[in-house]
Formats: C-alpha cells, sequence, structure tokens
C-alpha cells in the first residue's frame, strides 16, 4: 500500500450570492451580510415563491472570453470564474505542476437545467431545428469540470459527484483521497449550481421543500422555531487542494489542511433524512477518525443547517448523539442563512468558510434566528461572528436520498 500523504489548501474561489470572489464572500460572512432577495431573473407572480438566493451582478466575461462563455451555461461559467481565481491565488503557472498529477473533482446537483429549460422553449415553439448544438455539451452534468480542465490544462483524475446537496462535499472528500492516496498531486475540487429559473423554484416548491416567506430577512432561518424550509441559492466555490511537500516545495501559501473525510447513506427514504440522525452521526465520525484525532478537539462545526423542520432538528441530534457533553461546547452555525441553499454547490462554499473560520479565528454566525427551536438546543453563533482560535472544524452536507457527507479541516500550523 502506498504511504498516505498530507493534503493542503492552497487556493480558493467563489461566486456566491454574498461576494464574487473568496475574499467578498469570506467578508459577506464576517459580516453577517444578507444575500437573499426577490427573484429577479424571471417573473414570479404566478409562483408561491418569491425570493432566492440570486447572484445579480455577475459578469462571466471578467474572466473567460466571449467565445467560450456563450457555449456554456451558467453552471460552468460560475464554476470556471471559481477556479481561475483558485488556480491565481495558488501560485500555480505552466512549468510548476505537471498536468498528468492535476486533475478535478466538481460535484453539482442538477446540471445545465437553465440550458435545458431554455432549449425546450425552442423546441416547442420553433422545432427541432432551432435546438442549439451546443445544448448537450452545456447542459450536461460533467461539463463544469470537463471545461475547467481545458481552460488549466489538468489532464489527471476529472470526476463529477452527483449526490444532491452533498455532491460538494463528496468531491472535495474523493479528491482529498484522490491526493492522499497518491493518484494525483493536485485536485481543483468543489461544486456549482445554477437551477433559479420557474422549472427549478417550481419543482422544489412542489415538494414544498421551500420557505414560505416572503421576507428575504426572516425566510433562511436554520435552527429557528418557526423554520419553514429552505431557500434557494446558486454559485460555486473551487478549493486548490494539493500534497503537502509538492506546495511546499513550490512555494505555495498553505491556507489550511483537509485530515478526514466521512461518507454515509441513510437508506431511508428519497428527500427526508433518517430520524436518529445515526448516518450523519457515522460520517462525522468516519471524518474524525481518518484525521485521528479526539472528537472533543472539534471547535466549529459548519452545519448543513437548512431552515428545513426536519433537518436542523435531526442534525442536531446526529451532533449531540456523537459530541455528548462536548456537544454544548461546539460551536455550530449555518451559513446558509446567509447565502440561501446552494443545494450541489453548497458543501463547496461551507468548507472554504471552514478553511477562512480556522485560518483567521472568527466564527461565521448564524443570522436571521429569532426563537431557537428548543430541540435545536446547540451553540448557532447567533446573530454575529465570533472571535475563536480552532485546531479543527467539520462541514457537514446532508443530501435527498439519504446522502451523507463530512469533511474535517485542521488550521494550518508550518
Amino acid at each position: 500500500m502506498k504511504e498516505q500523504r498530507r493534503v493542503v489548501v492552497t487556493g480558493l474561489g467563489a461566486v456566491t450570492p454574498i461576494g464574487l470572489n473568496a475574499d467578498s464572500f469570506w467578508q459577506g460572512l464576517t459580516e453577517g451580510r444578507l444575500g437573499i432577495k426577490n427573484i429577479q431573473v424571471f417573473d414570479t407572480t404566478d409562483f408561491p415563491i418569491k425570493i432566492a438566493g440570486e447572484i445579480l451582478d455577475y459578469d462571466p466575461l471578467k474572466t473567460i472570453d466571449k467565445k467560450n462563455s456563450k457555449r456554456m451555461d451558467r453552471i460552468s461559467q460560475f464554476a470556471m470564474t471559481a477556479a481561475i481565481e483558485a488556480y491565481g491565488m495558488a501560485g500555480l503557472e505552466e512549468g510548476n505542476y505537471q498536468p498528468d498529477r492535476a486533475g478535478v473533482m466538481i460535484g453539482n446537483g442538477i446540471g445545465g437545467l437553465l440550458t435545458i429549460t431554455t432549449e425546450q422553449v425552442k423546441l416547442m415553439k420553433k422545432g427541432p431545428a432551432r435546438i442549439s448544438p451546443f445544448f448537450v455539451p452545456a447542459a450536461i452534468g460533467n461539463m463544469p469540470g470537463g471545461n475547467v480542465a481545458i481552460e488549466l490544462n489538468l489532464k489527471g483524475p476529472n470526476m463529477t459527484l452527483v449526490t444532491a446537496c452533498a455532491s460538494a462535499t463528496n468531491a472535495i472528500g474523493e479528491a482529498f483521497h484522490k491526493i492522499k492516496f497518491d493518484l494525483a498531486d493536485i485536485m481543483f475540487a468543489g461544486g456549482t449550481e445554477a437551477s433559479l429559473c420557474p422549472l427549478g423554484i417550481g419543482g422544489f416548491a412542489s415538494m414544498s421543500a421551500l420557505s414560505d416567506s416572503d421576507d428575504p430577512a426572516y425566510a433562511s432561518i436554520p435552527f429557528d422555531k418557526n423554520r419553514s424550509g429552505f431557500v434557494m441559492g446558486e454559485g460555486a466555490a473551487i478549493l486548490v487542494l494539493e500534497e503537502m511537500e509538492h506546495a511546499k516545495k513550490r512555494g505555495a501559501l498553505i491556507l489550511g489542511e483537509v485530515c478526514g473525510y466521512g461518507s454515509t447513506c441513510d437508506a431511508f427514504h428519497i428527500t427526508a433524512p433518517e430520524t436518529s440522525g445515526r448516518g450523519a452521526t457515522l460520517a462525522m465520525n468516519q471524518a474524525i477518525e481518518e484525521g485521528g484525532i479526539e472528537k472533543e478537539e472539534v471547535g466549529y462545526i459548519n452545519a448543513h443547517g437548512t431552515s428545513t423542520p426536519f433537518n436542523d432538528v435531526i442534525e442536531t441530534r446526529a451532533i449531540k448523539t456523537l459530541f455528548g457533553e462536548a456537544a454544548k461546547d461546539l460551536l455550530v452555525s449555518s451559513t446558509k442563512s446567509m447565502t440561501g441553499h446552494l443545494l450541489g454547490a453548497a458543501g463547496a462554499v461551507e468548507a472554504l468558510a471552514c478553511v477562512k473560520a480556522l485560518e483567521t479565528g472568527i466564527i461565521p454566525p448564524t443570522i436571521g434566528t429569532k426563537e431557537q427551536d428548543p430541540e435545536c438546543d446547540l451553540d448557532i453563533v447567533a446573530h454575529e461572528a465570533r472571535k475563536k482560535d480552532i485546531k479543527y472544524a467539520l462541514s457537514n452536507s446532508l443530501g435527498f436520498g439519504g446522502h451523507n457527507s463530512v469533511l474535517l479541516f485542521k488550521r494550518w500550523e508550518a
């Protein structure tokens, strides 16, 4: 068996409802900035849902040339912009890495839904001859990863993870293992999603998954007694993961370390989590065990925290089952209170938040909560960010289909 290698984070990139790059996203989190607003991308008159974590001022042409941008769905545009930022932050350039040892692992939940719906309208109104020749390459879910690899010359492992809301966390975890077990030196890992369209909003609304609030400030309210569902968001985040010695050799600035990953399935229901939270507990424990630490060393959990009636109480139950008495000392916040739920990209922006929390000693808050549910009796870092030096942080993602995925991050110590 090959030697297990240490994996560090050397680059970050983001496109989110509260910031169009990693720094502005992080600043937004620490300020408690609300990225949820009235939907502008389509007319919501006939829809019960009026709000979302929509990105309004994104211009793909700032990072992608016009010809390529026109051939991409928004889901690929987001991923490309975030990956290009992460590439630059990591100090990568031709000659300081081997393309055959550098890969991509980008998750998403739905694929190019905007392209699918647009081309369906063309088909119905104008006939099959008017379907774009770029329909399939824009719509299929693996193309964010494919486009990133082409742009940045990454010829190593390239896979797309689709595990609903756990997609990005699984993608980062699997990329972590590619490097740990010497199958790659560098991996661009994360998630992307762009599903804010009538079909996307209408579909989630029809299953009563979305918040019925028309108040952007009191809609995505994780752990609140009056929560009624999640708020859809859009965006992407990419982390550059790198083998530690490879990063040191080229003089990269190391931002943090990935040291554990857990992945389980409830095998219970297509949308509802299993009521005991056993699968989430097991995934968290797997990540902690792989990291070789005691659970009491974890200082912060970025919770899945969707603001749905089932998720928040069951995730609380899972955390308390694993941590026992130590749960009362944990800081547990949901940044979805600011961004909304980015579906397949959620785990990526939340992983980025964990890396920055460890680096800066600032814990992002849960905003919007007015009356904390007594069944969610954790320290949710309510309303304002908090200063606390922590050494380890967990990022939880729990997806439809019963997918549970967890990452363990460590503060970088040279």
